[in-house]
């Protein structure tokens, strides 16, 4: 059986949007699955923030904004999967759902479209932390 009263997972959330970040954490709530602990948002607007949390650690997911500017989500993913050892999974927010394929090039787990769907976002998330986290 599974603990879900273990330490909180904690999931970055990266956009300079304030709203696509509000939207990603309604979406996944303070418990996306049963199967899972609770989870605790790290949200941050800018490259350096993202990097400055990755360098700290214990992020259990990264939930990035493709479309925020300068320093986009696709970006960023690439150079964290090439310079952070250990790098968390990775969901980027895209504009495009034909945009998928820059996905394999910056070596994200996954994308989610915008507009967001709250129910594929939390599928594709818990998709990602369920392996982690729970015994097959």
């Amino acid at each position: 059986m599974t603990d879900t009263t273990s330490n909180p997972l904690k999931i970055l959330v990266y956009s300079d949007d304030v709203d696509v970040r509000k939207q990603v954490i309604l979406a996944l709530g303070r418990r996306p699955h049963p199967s899972l602990p609770e989870v605790e948002y790290v949200e941050v607007a800018t490259e350096p923030a993202v990097r400055a949390q990755l360098d700290a650690g214990g992020l259990a997911l990264a939930v990035l904004d493709g479309e925020t500017a300068p320093a986009g989500g696709l970006g960023i993913a690439k150079a964290v999967k090439d310079e952070v050892r250990d790098a968390p999974p990775i969901v980027v927010l895209i504009g495009r759902p034909q945009d998928a394929w820059l996905a394999t090039w910056s070596r994200a787990e996954a994308t989610v479209a915008h507009p967001l769907d709250p129910f594929e976002l939390a599928r594709t998330v818990v998709g990602l932390l369920r392996p982690v986290n729970v015994g097959a």
